[in-house]
This record gives C-alpha cells, sequence and structure tokens, in this order.
C-alpha cells in the first residue's frame, strides 16, 4: 500500500474502514469533504514532523489545542489521558527495527481516538502500523476504531515478544558456554550492552502496561464488547515481558559473578602456588647462598667430601620440606 501524499500533507496513510474487516485508502484531498457511514471509521496516519500535518492537525482537525499540544510533545512516556466526550489520547511505544537503530530506542506512536476516529502520529517509521495496513488490504483487519486500537497495541507488543526472546537466547548461549568451558570468558561490553537493553525496555513497558491496565479498567461506550477481556491480555502479556526482562538482568548478573568468581579462584589458585614455591625454594637459597660466600674458614672446606655432603644436606632439607607442607595439606 501506497504512502498517501507523504511529501506535500505529511499524511502518511487513509484508510476509511469499512466495519467488515476491509477498508478504502482516501488522499489528503478527500479529508475536507469526508462523511462516514454510520458502520464506518476513518484511520489517519501522520508524519508529526511536517509542518502540514501539524496545522491540519491544528486548524482542520477538530481536537481541542490541549490536545494538539500534547499530542505534537517533544517528547512522552506511555500513558492515558481520557478527554470530554469519550475521547481518549494514547501515547504507545514500539521496538524500533529502523536500520541502524537500536531496538530498545523505542519508537513513539501517538494516537487520538473517538468513536468513528483514529488519528496516530509517528516520527520515525514503525513497523507495526505496516502489520495492520495488510490486514486491512487482506480483509482481516479492525472493522472499528476500538478494534483498530487493539490491533495496533497487539502488533506493537508482538514486535516486544520478539525481542525479549532475542534477550533471552543470548543469555542462553552465553550460559551454555560457561558452564561448558572452563576458559571460556563472556565479553563484559556484551554482557553490560544486553543489561543495558533489558533495562531500557522495562523502563517503557511498565507504563504501557499500566496503560493496558487502565484500559482494562476503564471501558467507554464505544468500545467493542470483548475489547475489555483483548486489553487484559495484553497486560498479561506485557507483565510476562516485564518478569522475563528482570530475569534477563539477573542473569546477566549472574553470568558476570560467576567470572569474576573464575578470575578470583584462579588468580587464587596462582598467588597459593607461588607461595608454595617461594616457601619451598627459600631456605634451599639461603643455604647455597650462605655457602657460596667466597671467605675462609667455610666448614668441611678441606675435607674432600664436603661438597657431597652439602649436596645431602641440601637434600634432606628438601625432602624434610616437602614432608611438611604435604602433612599440613598445603600440596
Amino acid at each position: 500500500m501506497q504512502e498517501t501524499d507523504s511529501g506535500q500533507s505529511g499524511l502518511i496513510h487513509a484508510f476509511v474502514l469499512d466495519g467488515s474487516g476491509g477498508s478504502r485508502q482516501i488522499s489528503f484531498g478527500d479529508l475536507a469533504g469526508l462523511q462516514l457511514a454510520a458502520n464506518e471509521s476513518v484511520w489517519l496516519h501522520w508524519d508529526r514532523s511536517q509542518r502540514q500535518a501539524q496545522d491540519w492537525l491544528r486548524v482542520k482537525s477538530g481536537l481541542s489545542t490541549f490536545a494538539c499540544d500534547v499530542l505534537l510533545e517533544e517528547n512522552t512516556r506511555p500513558r492515558m489521558l481520557a478527554l470530554p466526550q469519550e475521547e481518549l489520547l494514547l501515547f504507545l511505544r514500539g521496538v524500533n527495527l529502523n536500520p541502524e537503530a537500536e531496538p530498545e530506542d523505542m519508537v513513539s506512536l501517538r494516537v487520538f481516538a473517538d468513536r468513528q476516529r483514529v488519528i496516530s502520529l509517528r516520527l520515525r517509521p514503525l513497523r507495526s502500523t505496516e502489520v495492520v495496513i495488510r490486514l486491512l488490504t487482506e480483509g482481516r483487519g479492525p472493522k472499528s476504531a476500538s478494534e483498530l486500537l487493539l490491533y495496533l497495541a497487539e502488533a506493537m507488543t508482538d514486535r516486544v515478544d520478539d525481542l525479549v526472546t532475542q534477550l533471552a537466547e543470548r543469555i542462553d548461549v552465553e550460559e551454555e558456554r560457561l558452564e561448558a568451558s572452563e576458559r571460556y570468558a563472556p565479553e563484559h561490553d556484551s554482557m553490560l550492552s544486553l543489561r543495558r537493553q533489558a533495562a531500557s525496555l522495562r523502563r517503557f513497558l511498565l507504563p504501557q502496561r499500566e496503560l493496558y491496565g487502565q484500559l482494562t479498567r476503564n471501558r467507554l461506550s464505544w468500545f467493542a464488547d470483548d475489547d475489555t477481556e483483548y486489553w487484559n491480555e495484553l497486560s498479561n502479556r506485557l507483565i510476562r515481558y516485564l518478569e522475563e526482562l528482570d530475569m534477563v538482568r539477573e542473569r546477566v548478573n549472574l553470568v558476570l559473578e560467576s567470572e569474576h568468581r573464575r578470575l578470583s579462584e584462579r588468580m587464587n589458585r596462582t598467588m597459593y602456588l607461588i607461595a608454595i614455591l617461594t616457601g619451598f625454594f627459600l631456605p634451599l637459597s639461603f643455604l647455597t647462598g650462605l655457602l657460596g660466600i667466597n671467605v675462609g674458614g667455610i666448614p668441611g672446606a678441606e675435607f674432600p667430601y664436603g661438597f657431597v655432603v652439602a649436596c645431602v644436606l641440601i637434600g634432606g632439607i628438601a625432602l624434610l620440606q616437602w614432608w611438611i607442607l604435604r602433612r599440613m595439606r598445603w600440596l
């Protein structure tokens, strides 16, 4: 499905939902005289960075100044605002799947919704809207404005599922390698990056889960009968993702702690071995140094077997040290 006059008007897509899962696409010029039947609703998807889109929103959309100001805020977090006449403002976050982008740098989708209108605004491309558009094209899409909100939220949640699964699989691989080889050392930068991604995702998913909970509790008259159940299911899914992200962070900490413990044990064994060797050779070094002094009067200097006796003495001391260290279980 091609974008509608995006370069000229800021309108990316415009669809009239027919109430049966299908839709027809309209252009920016059709908006002024658009008349909806009782079973129809309209979805307008805008690029909020375009000046023309901002002007249309403030002048021709019929939204209040407050609603326009909130929709065009520079920075937002996931939340829901209830407006008069059963209108809603929703601020959702989705996984950033754009090229050369970090997935945890989540994309914002701002939505105004009432009984027959859904106006959504984005700054960067969002794959979740493409999923909904494909379903509408196939005739299997949302039938009303309330269902459209659900479809958008569900598509964004599915992207989160994929990313959380990838993070869990990465830590699985690191744990398996750590258990399989004593010499394997996980990359600290990679582990810290994994923990940072989990923390960033959790930062946005927690308020989004609260948003879904609010929609579960605050049912509007234009919601379908089973919408509350679907919002509750999305809320439960996000709770599970949040738990998995917490588990990923804990598992990363365990991997880092395990590697730190291995390094400490390896260092302790090395220092222990060095201490044993030093203690073993210190008396022998003392005797050889003492006997090596080039002065007269050294005991046994005139005795023909003095060197042999000295060697036997040094060997006996070495055996005595070995026996003492074994008895003390240091070796």
